[in-house]
């Protein structure tokens, strides 16, 4: 069976920072990502939180909820406070029938600050690193109970950043944490998508494809921009619009018997990137590209 495609609202609408999109409607979003292909959406910030009326909205649209952020503390907080906190949102997206929850370790980040630079982000020692994937492995098994898969994003800005901390990290964990390959984020740190997917394909349970334009990713670098500032200057593009390769990326996934969402993600400014058009653009390629996978 085909891997599904996905979108995330941020193609319209930005979490991070309100005033990209902020006074686009979610029934826009999910109008026009209809009309652009995908069988199925991320959650963000303007979508019910409620498990009917989440259901009601998307089934109005035809599509289905693919899986959701969640800002994990489990370096400021114990197991069974994490669980707590991420209670109601396992729950939505259980019962929205979605397999794996985006989870990245947000304790130190400075992706979400415009004023702080990548270099400002918290690192962790060899040490930290295996006592977090310990206790991730304890979530993540837990998780499984819910028949929703831990999907580990690791993010710019965050202490999972480049390619030997998501190494690390999967060395210190068990299967029961899964890995979310992010294209665009692991190019962006430096390090290779296709080695990753190579190395740990496995492991990946949710993949975000997200694409890179080479100039702009080389002035971000040069001058260490914020996370948020780097998007401002049009870093990321939907795939296909940018430098990374895809076919052998997809290729890999699929000799590692992938079968999960492919997801569009692209942080871009919707005033300078017309939403359907990138939606389209980012579709009609990957499902193309996927296709010649066999994926």
């Amino acid at each position: 069976m085909p891997c599904p495609i996905g979108i995330n609202p941020l193609t319209w609408t930005n979490d991070d920072m309100p005033e990209l999109g902020g006074d686009t409607p979610l029934e826009t979003c999910l109008a026009e990502a209809k009309v652009a292909g995908y069988d199925g959406m991320e959650l963000g910030n303007k979508f019910p939180r409620e498990p009917a009326a989440l259901k009601k909205t998307m089934a109005r649209h035809g599509l289905r909820v693919v899986s959701g952020w969640y800002s994990a503390n489990l370096l400021g907080r114990s197991v069974d406070d994490e669980w707590a906190a991420m209670a109601s949102h396992l729950s939505l997206l259980a019962s929205c029938d979605s397999t794996a929850m985006v989870f990245a370790e947000t304790n130190g980040c400075v992706h979400g600050d415009r004023s702080a630079k990548l270099a400002m982000r918290r690192t962790l020692a060899p040490a930290e690193i295996a006592d977090l994937g310990t206790r991730m492995s304890q979530l993540g098994s837990r998780m499984a109970t819910r028949g929703v898969r831990l999907a580990y994003h690791h993010h710019m800005g965050t202490v999972i950043q480049t390619e030997a901390e998501i190494d690390a990290l999967m060395a210190a964990t068990t299967p029961d944490v899964g890995l979310l390959l992010d294209t665009g984020h692991l190019t962006y740190a430096g390090g290779d998508p296709l080695r990753v997917a190579k190395r740990h394909g496995t492991r990946i349970v949710h993949v975000h494809c997200k694409d890179v334009r080479r100039a702009e990713l080389a002035a971000a670098k040069a001058a260490d921009l914020s996370f948020l500032e780097a998007v401002l200057s049009g870093v990321f593009t939907v795939p296909g619009d940018g430098t990374i390769d895809y076919p052998p990326i997809l290729a890999a996934l699929k000799a590692a018997d992938y079968r999960g969402w492919l997801v569009v993600e692209a942080e871009q400014d919707p005033a300078r990137a017309h939403p359907l058009t990138y939606a389209r653009k980012g579709h009609d390629y990957l499902r193309q590209t996927a296709a010649a996978a066999g994926l």
